[in-house]
């Protein structure tokens, strides 16, 4: 993601996980859970989750946050899945965002392997 003039990257990716989760509550969409991903993966530096009620309103959500991104100045992002709304990845490059059906959410439950305790902190030499 492109850093606005005057920002460092840390501001920049700040900046743009405050857009995602003030868009994802204005769009209602709910059980939002934030993932900080830096040092733990090379994919992005955050990952949110959501879920909208319907196929109609993940669409409606996804499209608002896709407005929110362009409107801030965090450029285009890539889309998938807009077409069915069962489950519509966000990736704007820092900050990758996946809103789900409630259903298809608890199916993946993609918090489970990003949030599950770090595994070799309990493994016994």
């Amino acid at each position: 993601m492109p850093s606005p003039a005057g920002m460092n990257g840390l501001e920049a990716v700040s900046r743009a996980l405050e857009t995602v989760l003030a868009s994802l509550e204005d769009s209602k969409a709910e059980n939002i859970v934030p993932i900080d991903l830096y040092g733990k993966s090379s994919l992005a530096d955050h990952m949110v989750v959501a879920s909208g009620r319907s196929h109609r309103h993940v669409a409606a959500v996804a499209d608002h946050l896709l407005k929110a991104l362009k409107d801030a100045g965090l450029g285009n992002a890539r889309v998938e899945g807009l077409e069915s709304a069962d489950w519509v990845l966000i990736d704007s490059g820092d900050i990758i965002v996946h809103v789900f059906r409630p259903e298809v959410r608890d199916f993946y439950n993609l918090e489970k392997m990003w949030l599950a305790p770090d595994l070799e902190e309990e493994t016994v030499h």
